[in-house]
């Protein structure tokens, strides 16, 4: 396998969201991923439906009955000559289930033991459920995000599922090896996902606290309330981004839009920038010159222009645009068009190695590398702890 975490075995317990996610970054990245999968999802379980599972991706499978009294042994035994354990359960959980830190570390010091969560190990939300939407509500950015007079707009589950957990995690691994390196010790590392909301807020959050920003929804800068940092529809029902926030783009905004001359505004004065009582007039003549030609018109307009413009795809035309059919940044696998891993790397390239697998589709291959004789493996799979 390549990449730069090629040679890194890590042990996974099967969950949902940003556990997963966090396991297929470092899976792309080159390290060896075993999911311990439900026992029950590997009944009928087939390759062409585990295909469309993208971030289950990089992986081999195993299915074990974890309430099994067999199962802390055979996790035990799975994470003995492994690197890093990854589990998703609320606190307490994997304790109960006897693979928690204490037991696993006691069997391999050196083992980083991750655990991913909404709410954190501690605190007296640690065992409340709660969902992506919770954790940007409560870290604080929730309430800044939608437009002026509008409820609060949840950012799909980017931030907080994806963005502040699974990358987080995914970090909080990485940052552990290298530490292990010079210690030779693993370590517990805690991700919580309302932690990872509030760190993608640093820069944020402190211009809020000290005036920079209104706390007025859809009035700022980066908010939808400027009118050169918004979405505006072309005429075909397309959408158009525009990002000139800096004077240079901004001047060459304004170009593009044949609108660098007074003579080219209503009041015959082309209205300041700067000042906000000018964002509407602004808005509306935006709106309306970019609602006169189609976006393919416009995209060609400015394709030498630094304006900071682009078109608004969607999960469907994304895929299909030039610069990223250049870096090849959407590829297509078994069928299924997914991101290509990144970030990239000019020595150890991370590749797309093996297909989401069906659950326990390894169960055998991976317990024999594990030092589990056939007698033993026939006794789990006929007790019915693997399947």
């Amino acid at each position: 396998m390549g990449g730069p975490l090629s040679g890194i075995r890590v042990v996974e317990v099967a969950g949902l969201g940003p556990a997963p996610f966090g396991a297929m970054v470092l899976a792309d990245l080159g390290a060896d991923v075993v999911s311990v999968d439900r026992a029950d999802r590997a009944v009928g379980a087939d390759l062409d439906t585990a295909s469309g599972n993208v971030y289950g991706r990089g992986r081999r499978s195993v299915a074990l009955d974890l309430k099994h009294a067999q199962a802390p042994e055979v996790i035990g035994r799975l994470v003995d000559h492994a690197d890093v354990f990854i589990e998703g359960f609320r606190p307490g959980v994997a304790e109960r289930l006897g693979i928690g830190p204490d037991a696993l570390c006691g069997r391999n010091p050196r083992l980083v033991y991750a655990r991913m969560t909404g709410w954190g190990q501690d605190g007296p939300l640690a065992n409340k459920a709660g969902h992506d939407i919770n954790y940007v509500a409560l870290a604080g950015p929730l309430a800044h995000i939608g437009r002026v007079g509008q409820p609060p707009t949840p950012p799909l589950n980017l931030l907080g599922d994806f963005g502040g957990g699974g990358l987080l995690l995914a970090l909080g691994v990485c940052a552990a090896l290298v530490e292990r390196a010079a210690s030779g010790h693993g370590q517990v590392v805690d991700a919580a996902m309302v932690d990872g909301v509030a760190l993608l807020s640093a820069a944020m959050a402190p211009a809020y606290t000290m005036g920079f920003f209104s706390d007025d929804r859809g009035t700022n800068l980066l908010d939808s309330g400027a009118p050169y940092y918004d979405c505006y529809e072309t005429a075909d029902g397309a959408w158009l981004s525009i990002g000139a926030l800096e004077p240079q783009f901004y001047a060459e905004l304004l170009r593009g839009l044949a609108l660098d001359q007074d003579e080219a505004w209503p009041e015959g004065v082309r209205p300041d920038r700067d000042d906000q009582a000018s964002w509407p007039a602004l808005r509306a003549r935006f709106t309306e010159v970019i609602a006169g030609a189609d976006r393919a018109t416009w995209i060609e307009r400015f394709a030498d222009l630094d304006a900071c413009v682009a078109p608004v795809h969607s999960f469907s035309t994304a895929p299909d645009d030039p610069h990223l059919v250049a870096r090849a940044t959407w590829v297509e696998r078994d069928g299924v068009v997914q991101p290509a891993p990144a970030p990239r790397f000019d020595r150890t390239p991370a590749v797309l190695d093996r297909p989401p697998p069906p659950a326990g589709h390894h169960s055998v291959e991976v317990l024999a590398e594990s030092g589990f004789d056939d007698a033993e493996i026939a006794t789990l799979r006929a007790d019915g702890a693997v399947v």
